[in-house]
C-alpha cells in the first residue's frame, strides 16, 4: 500500500455565506515535486437548493449588496535575525582518581599494596578476562585502517615559481572605546593560537594619555575567535612589551610606560600581575622591549628602556634587578648614554650576547663575557653607517646567527657582529618604517612595516634590489609586526589605532627553498668580505693620509729651519759691515785729527 502524507491541507473557498472545505491528500512519494498547473472542467462540489421556503426564511435579502474582488494576492514583510552563536573554549585538568578515601595516590606504596589486593581478587580477573575480546576487537580495527597515514609522504612540491602572495584572515579590533597603539605582538611558543598584544599611548604629550580614564589593558587573543579576548592583563600603568615564557608558556613578562617590568600567571585567572617591580628601583622611562634569557629555572628576564639602563631581573624576587648595566659608549669618561629603544636575544648566538638599537640611532652590543672591556659594550658604526632615527626593531637571523638586521629611518640594515658597518642596506622606502622581522622559516626573508599601512616583504634569496611583495593592510600607520615560528604563513600586524590584522603568505614565501641556507650564507659571506676590504682600504687611505700630512709637516719644519740659518747669516753680515763701517769712520777722524795738529806746528 502506498503511504499517505502525515499531514493533510485544507482548502477553502466560499459560496454566498456558507464556506466549503475540502481536504486534499497527497502520497508520500510525491513530496517535493513541482506543481504541474493544467484546465481541467469545472466540477460542482456541492449545490444548495435556493427554492426552498424554509432556506428564504433563515436570511434576509441584503439590498443594496456591494461585493468586491481583489486578485492581487496579500503580501507582508518580515524580517529575521538569527541569534549569534557564542562559541567558548574550555578546557579540563584530569588527575588521577578513582582511589579509595584510605588509598594516598602520592603514595607509591599505597597504590602498590591497593594494586596487589585488587589482582588476588576473583572479580578482578573475570572483568580482565571479560575485557579480554573487546581489546583484542579494538585492536584488530586499530590495526586494519591506520586513520594517521599520511598520503604522498616524501613528495615536496616546489612553490618557488609561485608569486607572491597574502590574504586577510582575522582582524582584533581594541573592545576599549579610546583607540590606542598595538605597541608589541608576541605569539604563543607551543603552535600558533594564541597571541598576546600589548597596548599603550607612545606619541609625546597625546592629550588622550591625560584622560583619567584612559584603559590600561592588555589582551591574550585566540586567532579563532577574534571578537572577544581570550584573557585579559590590568596593569597598573599601559604596557609597551609582552613577552611568553618559553620554558612556562603560562607566564608572561611585560614592560609598562611608567618603567615597571610585571609579570603574570594565566593559570591564576586573574587579570592583575602576579608581581611587579618597584618604581624606585625600575626604569625612568618606558621599557620598550623585555626579553626571557637563559637561565636554569627560566626565572631570569632582561628589560631595556630609553634613560640608558639595561636591568636584569628574577621573576621569584622582583623587589630590585639582580644586575644593572649603564649603556655608555665609553665607560672611562667622556662618553655618551645612549637609550634603548629595541632590543633582542638568541641563546643560539651566545647565552650572554644582547643586541640593543638605541633611539640615536646607533646599534650596541653587550657580552658579559667580556665586561673588563668597556662594561661588555661594543659600539657599532655612529657615522655614516648608523640609522638617521630611532631603531624600531632589531633581530638576529634564525639561521645565520652571526648577521642580524635593523630597522629604522626609511631603511633596513644587515649586520655582521664582527664587523662595524652594515653589510647590506636596503633602498629608502616612500614611508618611513616603524617595525620589522625575519621569516622564521626562510633565512632571506623578512618583513617590515610601513606609516602609510603597508607591510613589505624582502626576498634576498629572489632579489636584493626591489621588495618582493607589498600588501596593503589599511590607512592607520602600522606599529608592530611578528611572525608565528610554526609555519611561517601566519603574520599578524598592529596599527596605531588597536587594530591587529591576522595575514597569511603564500607557501613561497614561507616554505624554505632549495639550497637557500646555502646561498644565503654565501651571500652574507660575500658581502661581509667586501665590507672588510674596504674597511682595510679605508684604514690604508687613513694611514696613508696621516704618514703623507706627517711628512708635509716635517718638510715645513725643515723648510723653517733653513729660512732661520739664512736669516742668521744675514744678520752677522750686516752686523760685520755696521762694524766696519764705525770702525771705518773713526780712522777718518783720527786722520783729520792728525792732520789739523801737524798744520798747528807748522804754523
Amino acid at each position: 500500500p502506498r503511504t499517505k502524507a502525515s499531514g493533510s491541507a485544507v482548502g477553502a473557498y466560499s459560496t454566498g455565506d456558507m464556506e466549503v472545505a475540502y481536504l486534499y491528500t497527497k502520497v508520500r512519494t510525491e513530496f517535493g515535486k513541482h506543481c504541474n498547473f493544467k484546465d481541467v472542467p469545472c466540477e460542482i462540489l456541492k449545490e444548495e437548493p435556493v427554492d426552498d421556503e424554509s432556506f428564504n426564511d433563515m436570511y434576509v435579502q441584503r439590498n443594496p449588496c456591494t461585493f468586491t474582488v481583489d486578485t492581487c494576492p496579500h503580501m507582508s514583510e518580515h524580517s529575521a535575525n538569527t541569534e549569534r552563536l557564542v562559541v567558548q573554549n574550555t578546557s579540563m585538568l584530569h588527575r588521577e582518581g578513582g582511589w579509595p578515601k584510605d588509598v594516598d595516590p602520592t603514595e607509591p606504596a599505597d597504590t602498590n599494596r591497593f594494586r596487589k589486593k585488587a589482582e588476588k581478587d576473583e572479580d578482578y580477573k573475570s572483568a580482565v578476562k571479560a575485557l579480554g575480546p573487546v581489546i583484542s576487537r579494538c585492536m584488530k580495527q586499530n590495526n586494519t585502517i591506520d586513520i594517521y597515514e599520511e598520503y604522498f609522504e616524501g613528495d615536496q612540491s616546489d612553490h618557488s615559481g609561485e608569486p607572491p602572495t597574502a590574504k586577510g584572515l582575522a582582524v582584533f579590533r581594541d573592545p576599549n572605546h579610546v583607540k590606542r597603539t598595538a605597541t608589541s605582538i608576541n605569539w604563543h611558543p607551543e603552535g600558533p593560537a594564541k597571541i598576546a598584544v600589548s597596548y599603550s599611548i607612545l606619541s609625546f604629550q597625546d592629550p588622550r594619555a591625560a584622560n583619567a580614564h584612559m584603559p590600561k589593558k592588555s589582551y591574550i587573543w585566540d586567532i579563532l575567535n577574534p571578537n572577544t579576548p581570550e584573557q585579559e592583563l590590568l596593569p597598573q600603568s599601559p604596557l609597551c612589551c609582552l613577552r611568553f615564557n618559553p620554558k612556562s608558556t603560562e607566564t608572561l613578562v611585560g614592560g609598562s610606560y611608567n618603567g615597571l617590568v610585571t609579570f603574570y600567571d594565566l593559570r591564576r585567572q586573574q587579570s592583575t600581575p602576579f608581581d611587579s617591580s618597584l618604581i624606585e628601583k625600575s626604569h625612568h622611562d618606558p621599557v620598550y622591549d623585555v626579553f626571557w634569557i637563559s637561565s636554569k629555572t627560566g626565572n631570569h628576564c632582561a628589560s631595556v628602556s630609553t634613560d640608558g639602563q639595561m636591568l636584569w631581573w628574577d621573576i621569584r624576587k622582583l623587589s630590585q634587578p639582580t644586575d644593572q648595566l649603564l649603556l655608555n659608549t665609553d665607560s672611562k669618561g667622556g662618553g655618551m648614554v645612549l637609550g634603548g629603544s629595541s632590543m633582542t636575544y638568541n641563546t643560539e648566538a651566545g647565552p650572554t650576547k644582547y643586541l640593543i638599537g638605541t633611539e640615536q640611532g646607533i646599534v650596541l652590543g653587550v657580552n658579559l663575557k667580556s665586561k673588563k672591556q668597556n662594561n661588555g659594550i661594543t659600539v657599532y658604526d655612529s657615522g655614516p653607517g648608523k640609522h638617521h632615527g630611532p631603531i624600531y626593531a632589531i633581530e638576529r637571523n634564525p639561521t645565520h646567527n652571526k648577521f642580524f638586521m635593523t630597522v629604522g629611518d626609511w631603511t633596513a640594515r644587515i649586520w655582521f657582529e664582527d664587523t662595524k658597518t652594515p653589510i647590506m642596506t636596503t633602498k629608502y622606502h616612500s614611508a618611513y618604517l616603524t617595525s620589522g622581522c625575519w621569516s622564521p622559516t626562510r633565512a632571506g626573508v623578512f618583513f617590515v612595516t610601513r606609516m602609510d599601512g603597508v607591510v613589505d616583504i624582502w626576498d634576498y634569496f629572489y632579489r636584493q634590489n626591489e621588495v618582493a611583495y607589498s600588501h596593503k593592510v589599511g590607512d592607520q600607520e602600522l606599529s608592530c609586526i611578528a611572525v608565528s615560528n610554526q609555519a611561517g604563513r601566519l603574520v599578524s600586524v598592529g596599527d596605531v589605532k588597536g587594530t591587529v590584522s591576522l595575514l597569511e603568505v603564500c607557501e613561497s614565501l614561507a616554505a624554505p627553498q632549495a639550497n637557500e641556507k646555502t646561498a644565503i650564507s654565501n651571500m652574507f659571506d660575500r658581502e661581509t668580505k667586501q665590507e672588510k676590504n674596504l674597511e682595510v682600504r679605508e684604514r690604508d687611505l687613513k694611514r696613508a693620509k696621516a704618514a703623507e700630512a706627517e711628512a708635509r709637516n716635517r718638510e715645513s719644519a725643515d723648510k723653517k729651519d733653513g729660512k732661520d740659518e739664512k736669516m742668521e747669516e744675514l744678520l752677522r753680515k750686516v752686523d760685520a759691515d755696521f762694524l766696519a763701517m764705525i770702525k771705518e769712520a773713526e780712522d777718518d777722524e783720527s786722520k783729520q785729527s792728525e792732520g789739523a795738529g801737524l798744520e798747528a806746528e807748522e804754523k
